[in-house]
């Protein structure tokens, strides 16, 4: 495997003899769990992939049609492998280091020659698409599956250049793709690789033509919206509203079902949760038409309503940031008339009784904007709050006054039943009737 490429004193037969000579040679793998076996075989092979990275790259006409299995077979004889058992089941990316691939020094490689094959000026799709298949492709799907983050990154790349030059894959992709995420969704709960692919569904759905097929709508409605229920939504959440963002801007009539799905997942006990998902409804609202606002303004403002009430500090303060955006005030100020409606209970309770002098600082500030945006409506809100306060306060009397009766009652039922019970335990002597006879 000591052979280097001399351009310059071979022809062009020797030179593909020789090139295919050494991806077979390629083939050949190590093990790497054992870092002192076999230390010069690694070398070499080493140095080879190097070789094949630098002649794909510099060489011109080099990618000549029995280079295309060959190549292929190289590749597929060093990335397609079972992927481990993970080390640590419970994986907390914040926390946790990846376990990383002890074989990396030449899976790097490998990948490098696949990419600049694909990448090169010479290649040829009609002849590539003879090795790259639907089994190849999912072959490659299952590898998204590794620990190592740097394994995904490239595999993002490379399955994205073959979408990009497969007509004939595409679909096939997408559908393996719809397919990994809904086991992910409802049996496994977890894969590696979801924050990578929805990276790239987020470049296909931005290349996607007007108006939008069927089949994409479902794959919004059905897959990506359930994303949002899965424990760990943190590692892909940035990737998803994203995706989900790009449907929006190709399609506006899409705004309803998307906010509905949103709310319909909307995390009860999980606070880290709703602060993303807020995120998210921000990200939506930034995009969003005003005839389609309307739509749902209602049951979005209620949700919001429950999240400024949070006691969960950064749930409240997320949930308050929507009034610093300048596009959703405009949205709100036109709407004013639902909105303040259905937001203002909640703020006037909170500004005078929540725990956090910040929230309680976002809120005045929120109370002076529906003010200056229509102080009738504000007095008469106002007005009527406190209006409904003073009669739940009156109920509040009415039945803490009923329950004092009740409780006094039971008391007195109490005593009643204790004597009476007492009376039956100690019975009164009976009095002698009979006459005293007197003596003559």
């Amino acid at each position: 495997m000591n052979e280097l490429f001399v351009t310059k004193h071979v022809n062009a037969a020797e030179q593909e003899e020789l090139f295919i000579k050494k991806l077979r040679q390629c083939c050949v793998a190590f093990d790497f769990m054992d870092p002192m076996a076999d230390l010069k075989g690694k070398e070499i092979k080493r140095s080879t992939l190097n070789e094949l990275v630098e002649y794909i790259t510099a060489g011109r006409g080099v990618l000549t049609e029995p280079i295309y299995p060959e190549t292929i077979k190289m590749v597929s004889a060093n990335l397609f492998r079972t992927l481990p058992p993970s080390e640590n089941p419970d994986f907390d990316p914040e926390e946790d280091d990846p376990t990383l691939e002890a074989s990396w020094p030449h899976l790097q490689l490998v990948y490098e020659v696949f990419l600049r094959f694909l990448e090169s000026s010479d290649f040829q799709p009609a002849i590539g698409k003879k090795v790259i298949d639907q089994k190849f492709v999912l072959q490659l799907l299952d590898l998204f599956d590794s620990e190592d983050p740097r394994e995904r990154d490239f595999l993002k790349t490379v399955l994205h250049r073959i979408y990009g030059k497969f007509l004939g894959l595409r679909a096939f992709i997408r559908k393996q793709i719809n397919n990994i995420f809904l086991r992910f969704v409802y049996e496994t709960e977890h894969f590696n690789g979801v924050g990578e692919l929805l990276e790239i569904l987020g470049s296909i759905i931005n290349g996607f033509a007007l108006p939008l097929k069927v089949e994409h709508k479902q794959f919004l409605v059905k897959v990506l919206l359930p994303l949002h229920k899965v424990k760990c939504l943190s590692l892909y959440h940035a990737q998803l509203a994203y995706c989900v963002v790009q449907f929006l801007e190709k399609d506006a009539t899409l705004t309803e079902p998307v906010v509905r799905g949103l709310l319909k997942f909307w995390p009860k006990t999980c606070s880290q949760k709703e602060v993303m998902f807020l995120g998210e409804i921000e990200e939506i609202l930034d995009v969003i038409e005003p005839n389609q606002f309307v739509k749902i303004q209602e049951p979005l403002f209620r949700q919001v309503a429950r999240c400024v009430s949070s006691p969960h500090f950064q749930v409240a303060e997320r949930a308050l940031y929507f009034w610093n955006n300048e596009y959703i005030m405009s949205l709100i100020e036109e709407n004013n008339q639902v909105i303040m409606k259905i937001m203002f209970p909640a703020l006037y309770k909170i500004s005078k009784e929540h725990w956090n002098q910040t929230i309680i600082a976002l809120v005045y500030n929120v109370l002076k904007t529906f003010m200056e945006m229509n102080s009738k409506l504000f007095d008469e809100l106002t007005a009527n709050y406190k209006l409904d306060r003073q009669k739940e306060k009156r109920k509040e009397k009415e039945r803490d006054e009923m329950w004092k009766k009740l409780t006094e009652l039971e008391r007195r039922n109490t005593l009643e039943r204790n004597a009476l019970a007492a009376s039956s335990n100690n019975p009164v002597p009976a009095t002698n009737t009979s006459m005293t006879r007197t003596r003559p």
